[in-house]
């Protein structure tokens, strides 16, 4: 983790342990038991008959949006994510419980990785008040019960540090990049087609297309020795034609949302620019107007 103060509430987080990302052994570990967190199945074609990939999509969106809203740690929604992709393929789920189980995720992850959880009211009162506070406890149970309690998952955030430790990047560069990725992979978690790539491998493209957006390996190309792909597929082993299709896949990805966000911004025409540019924001750690590909 890294260290930041709140201002309003004075809350301090720990510094990063040089320990745990200076050994391999870490890494190699995370990288052993990520498979078994990954849903069971492409859900909505053998489990999920009620629901499309524009709902997981929108609902997706709005835990995103909560989690912003709330100043969660990244963690949160990457992990909150992670219980709504298990728990969709293995139980079957009217699109009227979409929202609730968000919530129910949401709160779940909350208590698991941020240091001022959700809670029951507050998620509540993010739907509209359509659910209630005993229907989150209730489902609550449900969701521990299917996910068989297991809620430490591995997430694409667990393998950011260790990814940007082992590259030869400028250190004035490391935050900027850090930023983009998280950006990237808080995307690929509102998209479907990402719930079956090992998180090491949503981690290590988004890496990569925040160093080629920011065309860091074109001004550093003296340092590298070898294609940045290549050295990134090293580190998480992983096959390098693998990567560069997940890499492209969330380039389309990135591309797709900025053309989403402009025609949402050209939409806002009878307003004014300062109306107009708090509702074109992109809802993701960083806008994605900011990123050149």
């Amino acid at each position: 983790m890294e260290l930041f103060c709140h201002e309003k509430e004075g809350v301090v987080r720990a510094l990063l342990d040089p320990t745990i990302f200076n050994d391999d052994r870490v890494l190699q570990s995370l990288l052993t038991i990520e498979d078994a967190f990954l849903p069971q199945a492409s859900y909505f074609q053998r489990v999920q008959k009620d629901l499309q990939p524009y709902m997981r999509r929108i609902v997706a969106t709005w835990m995103l949006e909560v989690c912003e809203e709330e100043e969660c740690e990244e963690e949160v929604f990457l992990l909150a994510v992670n219980y709504l992709d298990r728990f969709l393929s293995a139980v079957p789920t009217k699109k009227s419980y979409l929202q609730l189980l968000g919530a129910v995720c949401l709160f779940l992850a909350s208590k698991l990785k941020s240091y001022r959880p959700l809670s029951a009211k507050k998620l509540c009162l993010y739907t509209d008040n359509s659910i209630t506070s005993q229907e989150l406890l209730d489902w609550e149970l449900i969701v521990l019960g299917k996910l068989k309690w297991n809620l430490a998952a591995v997430t694409p955030h667990d393998f950011i540090e260790h990814i940007l430790r082992k590259l030869p990047l400028p250190e004035d560069r490391v935050a900027l990049i850090r930023k983009h990725a998280q950006t990237f992979i808080a995307l690929c978690a509102t998209d479907h087609s990402f719930a079956m790539f090992p998180p090491s491998m949503i981690a290590t493209g988004s890496v990569g297309a925040a160093v080629c957006g920011l065309q860091i390996s074109r001004m550093e190309s003296s340092v590298w020795g070898e294609s940045m792909t290549e050295l990134l597929a090293k580190i998480t082993h992983i096959e390098v034609e693998c990567l560069k299709s997940c890499q492209e896949k969330i380039e389309q990805l990135l591309a797709s949302s900025l053309r989403e966000s402009q025609q949402h911004k050209h939409q806002e025409g009878g307003a004014t620019n300062k109306e107009a540019e708090p509702q074109s924001q992109s809802c993701t750690p960083t806008d994605v107007r900011d990123i050149n590909l």
